[in-house]
C-alpha cells in the first residue's frame, strides 16, 4: 500500500482513535473511585459547615464520627432503617419511578416539580443524645436549583446553621447566599412558634430587630428579590406538611415519650 494512500491514512486515523478511546476509558475508570470519594468528602464537609463545627485542619472523617446518617420516609415521617444511607442518592431517587413523588402544582412552593419519597437526614449524636439534626433542602432560585443544608438544634425548631453548597445564582446578587455575613444571621432563628405553626420568613428588606417577629425573620438579598423569594419558598416547602414537618413532629414525640 502506498505510504500516502487514502486507505493507509484512514487506517492510521482509525488506530489513533481506538488508542485514544481506550486511554480515555481507562482513565475514567481509574479516576471514578477518586471522584466519588471526593464527592462524598465534599458532602460531609458541607454538612459539618451547616452544623457549625467544621475544622479545616482536622480530618473530615474524624469530625464526622459523631454524625449519624438516617433515611426518613417523608409520607409517614418515620425512619426507614432497611435503606442504607451509604447507598442512597436523593437526586437519583427523585428520577426513579418507584421512589419519585410528583408534587401537586399547588403544593410545589420550591418549584422542583418532583422529589424522592425518602430523604437522607443527619443526626449529631453525643453521649447517645441527639444534639442537632441536619436536613438537606433544595429549591429554585432565579437561575438555578439551590442545594443546601439546614441544621436545627435539639429542640427541632431553632436554627443552628444554614448554608448552600451548590447553585448558579448571579455573583454579587443572588450569589450573596454564600456571603458569610448573610449566613451568620441564621443561628438562633426559630422555624416554628410555640404552637407548631411554621413562621420562618425571608424578607424583601431587612429585619427590624425590635419587631416581635424578628426571631422568625431573616434579611433578604439586596438586588436579588427572586433568589431571596426562592430561599423563602424552599424553606416553607421543606419545613411544611409536604416536607419534613411530619418527621420532626414524630421525632419530637419519640423523644418526649421514649
Amino acid at each position: 500500500m502506498s505510504r500516502d494512500s487514502i486507505g493507509k491514512i484512514l487506517a492510521v486515523a482509525f488506530l489513533v482513535c481506538i488508542f485514544c478511546s481506550i486511554l480515555v476509558s481507562a482513565t475514567a475508570v481509574v479516576l471514578n473511585e477518586r471522584q466519588e470519594r471526593n464527592k462524598a468528602e465534599e458532602k460531609k464537609k458541607n454538612i459539618l459547615l451547616a452544623a457549625g463545627f467544621y475544622e479545616p485542619k482536622k480530618p473530615i472523617d474524624e469530625q464526622f464520627d459523631k454524625i449519624e446518617a438516617r433515611i426518613v420516609d417523608l409520607e409517614t415521617g418515620l425512619f426507614r432503617p432497611e435503606i442504607d444511607p451509604a447507598e442512597f442518592n436523593s437526586r437519583a431517587a427523585a428520577r426513579d419511578q418507584e421512589t419519585r413523588y410528583q408534587i401537586p402544582a399547588e403544593q410545589d412552593l420550591a418549584g422542583i416539580k418532583a422529589r424522592s419519597r425518602y430523604k437522607d437526614v443527619y443526626l449529631v449524636v453525643e453521649n447517645d443524645q441527639m444534639q442537632q439534626i441536619i436536613l438537606p433542602v433544595h429549591g429554585k432560585g432565579l437561575w438555578s436549583t439551590m442545594y443546601g443544608f439546614l441544621a436545627l438544634d435539639k429542640d427541632l425548631t431553632t436554627v443552628n446553621g444554614f448554608a448552600f453548597y451548590e447553585h448558579g445564582e448571579t455573583p454579587g446578587l443572588g450569589g450573596e447566599i454564600d456571603n458569610p455575613a448573610w449566613k451568620r444571621q441564621w443561628p438562633g432563628k426559630k422555624i416554628y412558634d410555640e404552637n407548631g405553626v411554621l413562621r420562618i420568613e425571608v424578607l424583601k428588606g431587612q429585619v427590624n430587630p425590635r419587631s416581635p417577629d424578628a426571631i422568625y425573620q431573616a434579611d433578604g438579598l439586596a438586588g436579588a428579590t427572586l433568589t431571596a423569594r426562592g430561599v423563602d419558598n424552599l424553606l416553607k416547602y421543606w419545613l411544611g406538611e409536604n416536607g419534613y414537618k411530619p418527621f420532626l413532629a414524630n421525632l419530637k414525640t419519640e423523644r418526649l415519650n421514649p
